[in-house]
């Protein structure tokens, strides 16, 4: 403690000496300490200078615009853009692919080509049945005609050669009788004679035979298995015909294409075989003009929605832009696990803004809002209601104008579970500052907006 103490006083300034100072010395430290001073406030006066000159990033929202006529709102519930019909185009055959006519985004007309595979395979089917088609149809139609005029001429010749063989061997049958009968000649020569004759009539009854069949024409059991042969020849070229046709798979509607899945070399197969090796469709095609919006709603709140009921929805992309709609479809059975009813609403109305699985929000009309819709011009910008603060007894927002804080009173018409219709004191282009960084901010407050 003693050694504490001896050293404090050899700290101590001596008293004694302080006015052995010269006027001078004093006053050159004056000047000193005050330049010091001077140095001292101009750099914390430039650090304040340019902690001040940077903004503040805030986060902001812009309101959303919605009719006055929902006032009858009975729910608001939030969901996904779907396409109505998503249709994955495949393949009627398995090929490759030899040339693509669509990318993503483009408009197809129905029946337009959008794939074609390479046809040299089928194409060689297709000319070989063809061929045996013409081939069965010609043998029908040789049938049906019967013989020509010169085959019938050729058998009635025949007969008559064949009758006029059968009178010589006759005149000479009886010309051998008749000398046998004389013994001039031999029995041998009258057995030789007759033999002759017989053979010449048989020959004559062969050729008469021969002469009708060709006269008549062919059988109607021959024609009418000819007939069959050539429906069936037709039938195997139509399928060889409708295979061919299948290398150029068109669009089956009007739509855009969302999806291209196939490149030119790919294999195209009719059946599912997994990511890697061939694909069992090629596009995914969808009518953005006939679209809905996709939600899952509480079964605590499904009693306030009915099938055709009204309702409105915006996009979160584009909150200024309201469409009307409808409830389309209410699923038969709930979801257990989620505890929630899958509803569907269509867009009226759509047009290029809105795509599919877009965030939506939907609110639910009553009746008697729909009937009084026409009646209104007012409009009304939903925010959060976590955006409002209370200010001079009523409400008020933090709102970004050129990059400046200024505070807006705004007039609330209703409140709709997180959000509220504002009736006044929008325009609906603002930017309005969310958040507890408000607490810090004041009117005249340099700020960069960011959107959340």
């Amino acid at each position: 403690m003693d050694h504490i103490s001896t050293e404090l006083n050899k700290l101590r300034i001596d008293q004694s000496k302080r006015g052995d100072m010269k006027p001078q010395n004093r006053s050159k430290a004056r000047w000193l300490a005050a330049a010091l001073v001077a140095v001292v406030a101009g750099v914390l006066g430039g650090f304040a200078l340019w902690s001040g000159s940077k903004p503040i990033v805030v986060q902001t929202v812009r309101p959303r615009l919605e009719s006055a006529a929902n006032e009858g709102a009975v729910l608001v519930a939030t969901g996904y853009v779907v396409a109505h019909h998503k249709i994955q185009v495949g393949s009627k055959i398995m090929g490759r692919v030899a040339w693509i006519g669509v990318e993503k985004g483009d408009l197809v007309r129905k029946d337009q080509v959008v794939v074609r595979l390479e046809d040299r395979e089928y194409r060689a089917q297709y000319e070989q049945a063809a061929a045996a088609y013409e081939s069965a149809q010609a043998r029908l139609t040789e049938l049906e005609r019967g013989s020509r005029p010169e085959e019938i001429e050729r058998a009635r010749a025949e007969v008559q050669r064949a009758e006029a063989q059968v009178r010589t061997d006759e005149a000479n049958l009886k010309r051998i009788e008749n000398l046998v009968k004389e013994g001039v000649s031999p029995a041998q020569a009258l057995d030789d004679a007759r033999g002759r004759h017989d053979a010449s009539r048989a020959a004559l009854q062969s050729a008469l035979k021969t002469y009708e069949l060709i006269r008549q024409g062919a059988r109607s059991e021959q024609i009418d298995a000819a007939r069959s042969e050539a429906t069936r020849a037709k039938a195997a070229a139509d399928y060889a015909k409708t295979i061919l046709d299948s290398v150029e798979i068109r669009a089956p509607i009007s739509g855009t294409i969302l999806e291209r899945n196939v490149e030119q070399g790919e294999m195209v197969t009719t059946s599912f075989v997994g990511d890697r090796g061939a694909k069992s469709f090629v596009v995914t095609l969808a009518d953005l003009k006939d679209i809905q919006v996709e939600l899952d709603i509480n079964q605590n709140d499904f009693n306030r929605i009915h099938p055709n009921q009204p309702c409105s929805v915006v996009t979160d992309a584009y909150p200024d832009r309201p469409y009307k709609c409808q409830v389309y479809e209410i699923a038969p059975e709930a979801n257990r696990q989620k505890a929630t009813v899958q509803v569907k609403v269509k867009i009226l109305e759509p047009d290029q803004y809105v795509k599919p699985e877009m965030n939506a929000r939907v609110t639910f009309l009553s009746v008697e809002s729909k009937e009084t819709e026409s009646k209104t011009s007012e409009k009304l910008f939903l925010l959060p209601r976590n955006a409002m603060v209370d200010r001079d007894g009523g409400k008020a927002v933090y709102v970004v104008v050129d990059g400046v804080v200024q505070i807006k009173p705004v007039t609330v018409a209703r409140e709709m579970g997180s959000d509220a219709a504002v009736s006044a004191g929008l325009s609906g282009g603002e930017s309005v500052i969310i958040g507890d960084i408000r607490s810090q901010l004041k009117a005249g407050d340099r700020v960069e907006a960011q959107r959340p």
